[in-house]
């Protein structure tokens, strides 16, 4: 399979926020940088403020523990999240050592259905790229879609390969699963025989070294929160660029505009390139998979946003709480309110499509475009009208236009 020009989107997408592009992309950078601070000054000049430079003057001044809500985010929200992905992991662990001990169809469909329940929970935690996940790059040892497949074929064939190289990344994680439970031929029977022929060893062994892999790093991100960052998470509260809630903030929208808008929606349609790659949806060799996994990632965009607990009904203090204690209103309605409205327009829109893969065979891909845009529009909401009300700057550069 040739590799697309997509094919390292997830990483490209964090290589531009740590500023590692070409000089033609630093220069609109600059020039983006500098009509902000330009945009700031006008602010500044404008505001009558007798005390322009304290950033934070009006969340400072409204009683909101941001303490609380960090430890909200902890403990009801990111760590039950990483519990449950972890539990899940182990049970298709478990599942893979069963196929690999009986290769045939029925253990061949229990697997790939623990694979998809794992693969659906993972949308529900991999936004918390922050402190032990951006450590080990989590998401992009995970989650790097269209896997590659010539590069997994080699590793088989050759036997000593390191999954811990970063090389590695585009022939591990789900979508090498979802090859090698999915497509490594075009039926049930030839994929069953690259487990019981002469590849079989071969075969087996990667299976489980990339379940294996999603475990290890699993389980070192969930040692981390459990050892020491999640109190240091929760006791940086301060109102500063390098306090929990501010990064946090940032890494939140990033996800979703680059990663949930984007990778999931936006390049596989064309959006960016004026080409549609239909090739590089999430769960290609599945099929139908792209568009559950978006919509479980957008419900526990807004689940967060509304501080709703990972295991109840129940909510805590919030994103959509600390808007709503500012008083922030858009167009005479509350900003909170704006934003979930939006969100469920956009999974309105999404919910009314085909598979993913069925819509991007449409050209172009109209009503799937059209769906974009609602999602789109939650982008602006976040990163200019919230973040704005809450004081917080961006600090990662958007070079596709929004």
């Amino acid at each position: 399979m040739e590799l697309s020009k997509e094919l390292n989107i997830n990483s490209n997408f964090d290589n531009l926020k740590r500023g590692v592009f070409g000089s033609s992309l630093l220069m609109k950078m600059k020039m983006k940088r500098i009509l902000a601070i330009l945009v700031t000054g006008v602010i500044f000049s404008c505001s009558g403020d007798d005390n322009p430079s304290d950033d934070n003057s009006m969340t400072d001044a409204v009683d909101f523990d941001r303490e609380a809500m960090l430890a909200h985010w902890a403990d009801h929200i990111i760590l039950p999240a990483y519990t449950d992905f972890l539990s899940q992991v182990n049970t298709l662990e478990t599942a893979a050592n069963a196929f690999v001990a009986q290769p045939d169809a029925i253990q061949l469909e229990s697997l790939r259905t623990h694979w998809e329940t794992a693969y659906n929970t993972w949308q529900k935690v991999s936004m918390f790229e922050i402190g032990p996940a951006e450590s080990i790059n989590y998401r992009l040892n995970i989650n790097i879609y269209p896997a590659n497949t010539d590069l997994i074929q080699m590793n088989i064939a050759q036997g000593n390969y390191n999954l811990d190289l970063s090389s590695n990344r585009v022939a591990k994680g789900f979508p090498a699963l979802d090859y090698m439970l999915f497509g490594l031929a075009a039926n049930d029977s030839g994929l069953l025989a690259q487990y019981t022929g002469e590849q079989a060893i071969g075969h087996k062994q990667y299976l489980v070294d990339l379940i294996t892999d999603i475990k290890s790093l699993t389980t070192q991100v969930k040692n981390g929160w459990d050892n020491g960052y999640r109190d240091s998470f929760v006791t940086n509260s301060g109102s500063s660029a390098t306090a929990s809630v501010d990064r946090y903030v940032n890494d939140f929208i990033y996800y979703y505009e680059k990663h949930l808008r984007a990778g999931k929606m936006g390049i596989p349609a064309g959006v960016f390139s004026g080409d549609v790659v239909a090739e590089n949806i999430e769960g290609l060799y599945h099929g139908e998979l792209s568009k559950t996994n978006f919509l479980i990632g957008l419900n526990a965009i807004q689940d967060f946003f509304k501080g709703k607990h990972y295991t109840s009904e129940a909510t805590g203090p919030s994103l959509a709480s600390y808007l709503d204690a500012l008083n922030v209103v858009k167009d005479e309605v509350d900003l909170s309110a704006v934003i979930n409205a939006q969100i469920d327009q956009a999974r309105a829109s999404v919910q009314t499509l085909s598979p993913f893969a069925t819509e991007l065979q449409q050209n172009p891909p109209t009503t799937f475009l059209e769906a974009y845009d609602e999602v789109q529009r939650v982008v602006p909401l976040m990163k200019v009208d919230m973040v704005s009300a809450l004081s917080i700057m961006i600090d990662f550069v958007d070079a596709d236009g929004d």
